[in-house]
């Protein structure tokens, strides 16, 4: 079954949704980033990769920036994974157990909330649209939402088994999933290439979808 072209309307909407989209992740984690302190430093790793796609979203031809916006995607990715190591592997070494913040504590439950629909939202829309940077970009939001979780499920253990270990190593795990997205970033191979207005040609959507 064929992909249905995307008319001009309709991606004026999409790019829309978009710049919201990343309007709304670069707040919360500037606000994440200023609370959490040092956790937050992973957020700050995500408002360079959201702030990308905003640079590339503020021109109709958004087009011309893909690539660009695309690299500055994928290398975030790798300082997402190489802070992400750093820190666990200081963890591990140093046996320290997880920090308890209950402010802390409900802003990451928040975020493995609020952040899923955000990166979900911006999938979409990015997919439709055929946008390979809005889409990396909605992983590497994903991904600072599995952080979170580990940071939770660290929490958790170590308060019921003492396994103080287990958010370092589930944030191991994270950084090994980040290295594969940013090599497949800088590959271009996250979607399928942008499309052009269907009424411009009558050219829909590249027909192979996109990656998952």
């Amino acid at each position: 079954m064929s992909t249905p072209p995307v008319t001009r309307d309709r991606r004026t909407v999409l790019r829309r949704r978009i710049r919201l989209l990343v309007a709304a992740t670069i707040t919360y984690n500037v606000v994440e980033a200023i609370v959490l302190i040092g956790f937050g430093l992973d957020s700050v790793i995500e408002v360079s990769s959201a702030a990308a796609v905003a640079w590339q979203f503020a021109r109709p031809d958004h087009e011309s920036r893909e690539r660009t916006a695309l690299r500055v995607i994928g290398w975030s990715f790798f300082a997402l994974a190489a802070y992400v190591t750093v820190e666990a592997v200081r963890s591990l070494a140093g046996g320290h157990e997880p920090e308890r913040s209950d402010v802390g504590i409900a802003l990451v439950a928040i975020s493995v909330v609020v952040m899923p629909f955000l990166s979900l939202s911006q999938r979409r829309a990015g997919r439709e649209l055929g946008s390979v940077s809005a889409v990396a970009d909605s992983k590497q939001t994903l991904l600072c939402t599995y952080l979170s979780g580990a940071v939770l499920i660290g929490l958790v253990l170590n308060a019921t088994l003492g396994w103080w270990w287990a958010d370092p190593l589930v944030a191991l795990v994270v950084a090994a999933v980040a290295v594969r997205e940013g090599r497949e970033a800088l590959r271009g191979r996250t979607c399928c290439p942008p499309v052009r207005p269907a009424d411009e040609d009558g050219c829909g959507c590249c027909g192979g979808g996109c990656a998952s």
